[in-house]
């Protein structure tokens, strides 16, 4: 999804102004930034033909931290360029921690410890559970 030179004059004065020597218009960014919201690609994915990923990363950060994204979004909404449907939310975290012990670390005990001296006698580091014989 792209958007026209039409349609990004009806939402160009929610953009601030360009200034300077600058390499990308604010089409430019703001056609990139719609391309890795829709595709969900990271922005080193951006295709070549957008330009430099860390250009728009930039100019995308600065925009959502004042908060010209969200007036450019509303403005979208408004004049039905984009319409934005969320169906599905799903988050995941699949982080683990686990104690060196876990991943493989080396052991400082004796490997020899855990013997018994007597061989009917349970062992000293594991437990296992004894059922009671039954009548």
């Amino acid at each position: 999804m792209e958007l026209t030179e039409a349609q990004f004059r009806k939402i160009e004065h929610c953009l601030p102004r360009q200034r300077g020597n600058v390499s990308m218009s604010n089409l430019q960014v703001l056609n990139a930034i719609l391309y890795v919201a829709g595709h969900g690609c990271k922005w080193r994915g951006l295709p070549k033909r957008f330009g430099r990923w860390h250009t728009i990363y930039t100019r995308m950060n600065r925009w959502s931290k004042s908060g010209v994204l969200d007036r450019v979004f509303t403005e979208l909404q408004r004049a039905q360029i984009v319409r934005v449907r969320i169906e599905v939310v799903s988050l995941n975290s699949t982080i683990v921690k686990a104690h060196p012990d876990g991943t493989g670390a080396s052991k400082k005990a004796d490997p020899r410890l855990s013997a018994s001296a007597e061989p009917d006698a349970p062992p000293r580091f594991i437990w296992l559970p004894r059922m009671p014989e039954q009548p």
